[in-house]
């Protein structure tokens, strides 16, 4: 075997490790994502959330988890069969791909280094309204149909101020390398890109929540006024891959938004991936907060949020970044 073919057997092995561990990584997270929401619900709520199953109600989630799989499949009369049960999958690989060209730490902690990295994501992320799109319309049902059409126009919506606050990053450093932008940061607050860039982190932040369906940006599924939108015909694990993809795609665009604003892996004393982890964590923290803090807004309310406000504002940040970046 070439130089050539023992260099591409390398980067499918590295590939494969990386799908493998990223797996498991979003398993295991969405039981702690789960039971954390939960408890900060309760917290805002006044009451103590899950607390039977297992220490302070510590494995919740893992017993909801065995129940859900253990569900009957069902496919609704008069459902397409296809593209029902292809919708979950379309919806989640997309995400676990996404995952790989994020640095979680210095040199062998990344999946894929590409230099395309920002792209990729981009790309991979808008994939996933495309499995809600095929969920509502193959349900045979108008509360999911429903769903799916406000999925689509929130997407398309909220995608345009995110790609504007990504690109005035990408500007300021010259470079879409997720690895080169977080070292292009300092280990210290001040030295991060969210003290350059204020605006761009805040029109990030709110995007992030339309784009994974977050409350108080949550319509599509909506719950008072669809039963459960898109995914109202899934049961067992129809369901959980819907509801692992939007928890995993919740760490996915928190995992961005430290790379780019928040200096990644680096901290004020040993740099490292737990650092990494803490950022992450505390921005779905944030995440959660909003949920249980803000009511939903109508759809109409959604979409001005987008075109009246982030847009512009993205544009005029851009541009004013543009400009800085030429002049200095």
């Amino acid at each position: 075997m070439n130089v050539l073919g023992i260099h591409i057997a390398v980067e499918l092995i590295q590939i494969v490790v990386a799908v493998v561990a990223f797996l498991a990584f979003i398993g295991v997270n969405v039981l702690v994502l789960v039971l954390m929401e939960r408890k900060v619900a309760g917290r805002f709520q006044r009451r103590p959330g899950p607390y039977e199953v297992g220490p302070h109600g510590s494995l919740q989630t893992l017993a909801d988890a065995v129940k859900m799989m253990a569900k009957e499949l069902h496919t609704p009369r008069g459902a397409d069969k296809v593209l029902f049960w292809a919708a979950p999958i379309v919806t989640f690989a997309p995400v676990v791909v996404s995952f790989m060209p994020i640095p979680f730490g210095p040199k062998y902690l990344t999946g894929w280094e590409v230099n395309l990295g920002v792209v990729l994501i981009l790309a991979f992320a808008s994939l996933g309204v495309f499995g809600i799109c095929l969920a509502g319309w193959s349900s045979n049902n108008k509360w999911s149909l429903i769903g799916a059409a406000r999925a689509v126009a929130q997407s398309v919506a909220y995608e345009i101020p995110l790609l504007l606050s990504v690109l005035a990053i990408a500007f300021q450093v010259g470079s879409l390398n997720l690895s080169e932008i977080t070292a292009g940061q300092g280990s210290w607050p001040w030295q991060w890109n969210v003290a350059v860039q204020p605006l761009a982190f805040f029109i990030f932040v709110v995007s992030m929540l339309g784009e994974t369906n977050r409350a108080p940006f949550d319509l599509p599924e909506a719950e008072s006024e669809l039963t459960a939108g898109f995914h109202t015909e899934y049961s067992g694990m129809g369901f959980g891959l819907f509801f692992m993809a939007e928890y995993a795609a919740m760490v996915v665009v928190c995992s961005v938004g430290t790379v780019l604003f928040l200096g990644g892996w680096k901290g004020p004393v040993f740099d490292g991936p737990w650092w990494f982890l803490a950022k992450v964590y505390g921005l779905l923290f944030v995440m959660m907060w909003f949920r249980w803090t803000f009511p939903r807004v109508r759809f109409d309310q959604l979409l001005n949020i987008n075109w009246k406000w982030l847009t512009p504002l993205a544009l005029l940040n851009l541009l004013a970044v543009a400009f800085l970046v030429k002049v200095v």
